[in-house]
């Protein structure tokens, strides 16, 4: 049985992965530490979960943590967590600097620990198919992707630039950017973007729009902004558009789902795979297993550097190298 906590509640994305460890045989989840008592009170009592209000006494209780932090935060979590021999899944973005990127690889390498990069978009049925038939040749040699994430504007600490390291393009490239990484077996080369504040005026971006270049000739083009407005009926979505030599595969990753209409809303409810599940169950057997994760910090690390090489670009008004 895998031991783990949970640093921080700060992300939404918390709630979902509580709920893959409270599911998993395999895991027990021990309970959750906050420096936000409120929050940490409030999650608590609304998931039956154990509150632990010193940090050093949730983590001697653990084998493993999930960091749930603020992006700014995820760096000296992750140390204090390797430091004390855990393994850690680490929300996404991992890193908003090289410092903290530097930081992070190297005290997980001197604690002996295990760290993944929580990005469950890589268990998606829909991607694990379209990488398949892309690797079989289906439509001959890939010629270029038009990709993107859009969503909604999620506010909060979201949009202070202190806390998340930027706006849209920090928080939404980098799952598509490790998506992109995986499909073509290559690390992006070169990258240029531009970013607006279109949606809202405010003084973080809320649009970004990247072009990435590979060593191999491939391009791609990927939409990372927050463009829905908050009545939209998904949170957001993750599409690909693959075009090759022979012919094009469309991937929308969370199609499956139902139109759902009430007296004042417009939802969809999905009935596809839950990946956050299939995530966090790969974390639990990679520490229970004593195996590499499947989706390693030098990958979360990675796909940083993309948005990171967006951000130097906009910044130069060029495109720029990718750091690896």
């Amino acid at each position: 049985m895998v031991r783990i906590g949970i640093l921080s509640t700060a992300h939404m994305h918390v709630w979902s992965y509580v709920t893959g460890v409270q599911q998993n045989p395999k895991a027990e989840l021990v309970g959750v530490w906050d420096d936000d008592e409120e929050r940490l009170i409030s999650f608590c009592s609304q998931t039956s979960t154990t509150p632990f209000s010193n940090r050093k006494e949730l983590l001697n209780e653990c084998d493993a943590v999930i960091i749930t932090s603020e992006n700014s935060r995820h760096a000296e979590l992750a140390e204090i967590a390797a430091q004390a021999g855990k393994h850690i899944l680490c929300e996404k973005p991992l890193v908003i600097s090289e410092d903290q990127a530097d930081r992070m690889l190297k005290a997980v390498a001197k604690g002996g620990v295990k760290l993944m990069t929580a990005f469950p978009c890589r268990f998606s049925p829909a991607f694990e198919k379209l990488r398949e038939r892309v690797n079989t040749g289906e439509i001959g040699k890939i010629k270029g992707i038009c990709a993107t994430n859009r969503g909604k504007c999620p506010f909060g600490w979201f949009v202070e630039k202190d806390k998340s390291g930027g706006g849209s393009m920090i928080d939404h490239v980098v799952h598509t950017a490790d998506l992109l990484r995986v499909l073509l077996g290559e690390e992006v080369a070169t990258v240029q973007a531009q970013i607006g504040n279109n949606m809202y005026g405010k003084d973080w971006e809320d649009t970004a729009m990247l072009t990435l270049d590979f060593p191999s000739g491939v391009f791609a083009t990927l939409d990372s902004s927050w463009s829905r407005p908050q009545s939209y009926k998904t949170w957001g979505d993750v599409m690909m558009n693959v075009v090759g030599e022979n012919g094009v595969i469309e991937m929308n990753m969370f199609a499956q789902s139902i139109d759902v209409y009430s007296e004042d809303k417009h939802s969809a409810a999905g009935y596809g795979s839950n990946i956050d599940h299939s995530m966090v169950a790969a974390f639990v057997d990679s520490v229970a297993n004593n195996t590499a994760p499947p989706i390693t910090g030098w990958d979360g690390v990675q796909a940083a550097r993309v948005a990171l090489g967006g951000y130097e670009s906009v910044m130069k008004g060029e495109p720029v190298a990718v750091r690896s």
